[in-house]
């Protein structure tokens, strides 16, 4: 009602009446976004609405499989000291991550609804491989962490310390089980082996080589790491503002410091891992690695570009700055090694400008996320405090996870266009016959409630990061003059 009473108001207030010339013009002005559909391809359209869902999908299991087994650490070391400080920790984030679990399952739901869809091809050329791949997921990893969240959530004061401990770490492992999963189709999807073709169909010919393709290890550990550091910047971030709205106690600068520890271990390591992934994608995908570098004609000793606009119309790329030999460096250990140009891969190479400019904002994040942790690891070593302009960095990059994680998934996937299976189908061949109007409206729809959806669970991160902690009260217990760690 007071919302109504709003609007006519509102509508009073302006002069603005619902008579026949107003409700004309919103006809038509329907009838003209109805043409504007209209005037796009379906395909593209169903594209960028997959894109949609998925990059929205994709945030929240980043963060779950990272924080899940952050949570089961505080778990043991609460078990370990007795420090009530610990389990303050576990209670305040345990909300957050059942938040992110519950985002996580819906929005994966809603992306799988749309193999039949938008993409009914991909299931009936390719299903016998991805049915039951998807099937293991859902009955090993998701079964695991439904059967065992409730446990993790509100058992703790009605099970044995001992089974809540094992309940939080089997839902930190099913976490990671989903991942291994998806993961293998991905994978497979970008690197297919172990399948035969009868009549156009996909057949299996070797789980093991199905599972277990060229590119999934290091698509698994690479993608795993990245949700680790997508959490430990997540909890150092928010533990950063909590301090810097002095709503700080014990509990936050030890989840601080465990964001940092993990970020400053990991992010070195994720470099390695991703130098291995990339030789591999050198080796089975040249032409997403010609199109990541925007390089056109094959060549030795090719450069690395730190920057360039690349224009397909005439296969150059303008206003580039170049570092002589490094990409044949970085891409095969050799300064005078052999990339292949896109001119190797006619009309069979994914669009350059997106994929170029998605890998190197990849790398700049993570490139910013190893200073950050390093400089915050260094300060923070055996102190109980931070210094603001550290505090202001850490605050700043709580999300920078997700700017990573999305990057790195744009360059695999748009990389691996115009195949939805690599070298067997490709992505015009699967998609459902819709009209533009249909795709169109839908994608409206799905942005609009993810931007909602989305801002909602930020708003309620920061409502709940906003209040004080819980450990404050354990400051004035064990030093009343100062915050302790």
């Amino acid at each position: 009602m007071h919302g109504t009473r709003f609007a006519v108001w509102v509508l009073r207030g302006t002069d603005i009446t619902f008579d026949k010339r107003v409700m004309a013009d919103l006809t038509s002005s329907a009838v003209h976004l109805r043409m504007i559909y209209m005037d796009f391809d379906p395909f593209i359209l169903a594209r960028i609405q997959f894109a949609t869902n998925i990059s929205f999908h994709i945030l929240f299991p980043a963060i779950s499989i990272g924080l899940g087994w952050i949570l089961l650490f505080f778990r043991v070391r609460f078990t370990q000291t007795g420090d009530q400080a610990w389990e303050y920790a576990y209670l305040f984030w345990v909300k957050i991550f059942a938040l992110t679990f519950a985002m996580g399952v819906v929005s994966g739901i809603t992306m799988s609804f749309q193999f039949g869809t938008n993409w009914p091809g991909f299931m009936e050329k390719a299903g016998n491989v991805a049915g039951p791949l998807l099937g293991y997921e859902v009955l090993t990893a998701f079964f695991l962490e439904a059967s065992f969240l409730g446990i993790m959530l509100f058992g703790k004061d009605r099970v044995s310390n001992r089974m809540h401990l094992t309940s939080s770490f089997l839902v930190a492992f099913g976490t990671t089980l989903s991942a291994f999963w998806i993961l293998s189709l991905n994978s497979w999807m970008q690197t297919p082996t172990g399948y035969y073709l009868e009549n156009g169909v996909v057949m299996v010919d070797s789980w093991l080589e199905v599972i277990f393709n060229p590119s999934f290890p290091y698509r698994f550990f690479h993608m795993v790491i990245a949700c680790m550091l997508t959490s430990a910047f997540l909890v150092a971030g928010v533990s950063a503002w909590r301090a810097l709205r002095n709503v700080d106690g014990p509990a936050t600068w030890k989840v601080m410091k465990t964001g940092v520890m993990m970020a400053a271990v990991l992010a070195p390591v994720q470099i390695l891992v991703g130098d291995f992934h990339g030789l591999n994608t050198l080796q089975h995908q040249p032409a997403k690695v010609a199109a990541m570098e925007a390089i056109w004609e094959t060549e030795k000793g090719a450069p690395f570009t730190l920057f360039a606009l690349p224009d397909a119309s005439t296969k150059t790329n303008r206003y580039a700055i170049e570092i002589p030999y490094a990409a044949s460096l970085i891409l095969t250990h050799d300064p005078m090694g052999e990339v292949k140009g896109l001119n190797e891969f006619e009309g069979e190479h994914p669009p350059v400008a997106i994929v170029f400019w998605s890998f190197r904002i990849m790398l700049a994040i993570g490139g910013l996320m190893l200073l950050v942790a390093w400089w915050a690891a260094w300060q923070l070593r055996g102190k109980n405090t931070a210094s603001k302009p550290l505090l202001y960095a850490l605050s700043a990059m709580t999300f920078s996870g997700w700017i990573a994680v999305l990057a790195g998934w744009y360059v695999s996937e748009i990389g691996r266009q115009p195949w939805i299976v690599s070298g067997i189908l490709k992505v015009q061949d699967v998609v459902a016959d819709h009209s533009s109007a249909t795709v169109g409206g839908t994608l409206i729809g799905y942005i609009l409630l993810y931007g909602f959806l989305l801002a909602s669970y930020i708003g309620a991160i920061r409502h709940l990061s906003a209040k004080p902690a819980a450990s404050l009260s354990l400051s004035a217990i064990r030093n009343p003059a100062s915050k302790e760690v």
